[in-house]
């Protein structure tokens, strides 16, 4: 059994963190690590994704986490698939995106191509002070009933679209929130789309998993007939659910296995880390 504890204790071996949206505040994520004394040699880092965009320093963020992505577990969020987009020319810049300084980068194809491989789920079992432990981290959410091992099967259908020669068809009809809800007998990129919406995405839901993207607010906006995703019958008995993409929540959920970890620097807030092997959190403020 390994232990954890404070970092100046020998006896520790490793820990695994879960950071929220980053989003391209590079500072605020260096000053997050020193604080934990982070050390990609024996520590991990969990990224759940909106890697950039947003925040001032996208480029440097990037390559600081591919410079050490053997430490580093990231799945994609919209705003990630987003910079890809605009990279393969099949979206354009919107007014409040701040990644023109990496789409000029140098190094930005390879940045893009590294982006590019990452999943949209990440699951794994970790030995932690409560005992094992199964963790499915992903940006936004799941559908109402998926199971565990559903959602990783239709989370590797968008990754093998998204690995393919001929990728820029998928991000060229990414875009829209049509279909609403999940069906099995979903084909093409309208399949592709629903699954991504759900997984990037998705904050309140019926439950049958009709989507409302347009409300970002906090619970009480939730529309009549809609809950948070996370209040319907889930995979949250199958592994403890780590995801982002939600400041408006703070960090709150209300439920034991399901943790938000985007509470809003970017928004003027803070930026969460959350070690996995004893679930206490760690912040910085703006």
């Amino acid at each position: 059994m390994l232990y954890w504890g404070p970092k100046d204790d020998p006896a520790v071996l490793m820990s695994t963190y879960a950071v929220g949206d980053i989003q391209g505040c590079y500072k605020a994520l260096r000053k997050l690590l020193k604080q934990v004394k982070f050390s990609p040699n024996k520590d991990k880092l969990w990224c759940v994704g909106d890697l950039i965009n947003r925040g001032p320093k996208s480029l440097d963020t990037l390559r600081y986490l591919m410079d050490m992505d053997h430490a580093t577990e990231i799945v994609l969020g919209n705003h990630d698939l987003h910079f890809l987009a605009i990279h393969e020319g099949c979206a354009p810049v919107r007014a409040n995106d701040t990644l023109k300084p990496l789409l000029k980068a140098q190094d930005c194809d390879r940045l893009a191509s590294w982006l590019r491989h990452k999943p949209l789920v990440h699951f794994d079992c970790l030995d932690t002070l409560h005992g094992l432990e199964n963790f499915l981290m992903v940006h936004a959410g799941v559908a109402p009933l998926w199971s565990l091992q559903k959602t990783l099967n239709l989370a590797a259908e968008v990754e093998y679209a998204l690995q393919q020669p001929d990728y820029s068809e998928f991000l060229r009809n990414m875009y829209g929130d049509k279909p609403i809800r999940w069906y099995d007998k979903l084909r093409g990129q309208e399949r592709l789309r629903t699954i991504t919406n759900y997984l990037t995405r998705v904050r309140f839901c019926d439950d049958i998993g009709s989507l409302r993207l347009s409300v970002k607010e906090g619970l009480c906006a939730a529309p009549s007939g809609f809950k948070p995703w996370f209040e319907y019958e889930n995979i949250s008995d199958e592994a403890t659910i780590l995801f982002g993409h939600w400041a408006a929540l703070e960090g709150k959920t209300g439920k034991r296995r399901v943790h938000a970890l985007d509470t809003g620097y970017v928004w003027g807030r803070s930026l969460t880390l959350m070690c996995l092997e004893d679930h206490r959190r760690y912040s910085v403020s703006n």
